[in-house]
């Protein structure tokens, strides 16, 4: 035999070309963020007033300084979304804080439809 048989390394090709088709529609993520531009945002009119809900590792949530269960903080923010359409939060929650406390926060803001959400971490 003068030729090199070729035939296991096509094998090999097209196996490997199959495994990455069926791979990579998995790979696609369908979640829609809006990123920031890198420009510093035009400023027309006054700032938008933040709430802060700060998480602590004790589990505390407090909103603006004011200590509250979670189901007080959910009332709470319909309360606020009520009184303005636009309001805005900001959740803070240290890298010692349960992070199932932070979602139960988020999921609380979600309830009470409000969309603009920030999320802060607190430095010791």
């Amino acid at each position: 035999m003068n030729e090199l048989n070729i035939t296991p390394l096509l094998d090999l090709a097209f196996v490997l070309l199959v495994i990455f088709i069926i791979t990579t529609p998995q790979l696609v993520n369908n979640l829609e963020l809006n990123l920031p531009s890198g420009k510093p945002p035009a400023q027309s009119g006054p700032r938008p007033k933040l709430n802060y809900v700060v998480v602590a590792p004790t589990g505390e949530i407090r909103l603006n300084d004011q200590a509250m269960t979670l189901p007080v903080l959910k009332q709470t923010l319909v309360q606020m979304k009520a009184q303005d359409p636009e309001v805005s939060m900001v959740v803070k929650g240290g890298a010692d804080v349960d992070y199932q406390n932070i979602i139960n926060v988020l999921d609380a803001i979600q309830q009470a439809e409000i969309a603009k959400v920030g999320l802060a971490t607190v430095t010791q």
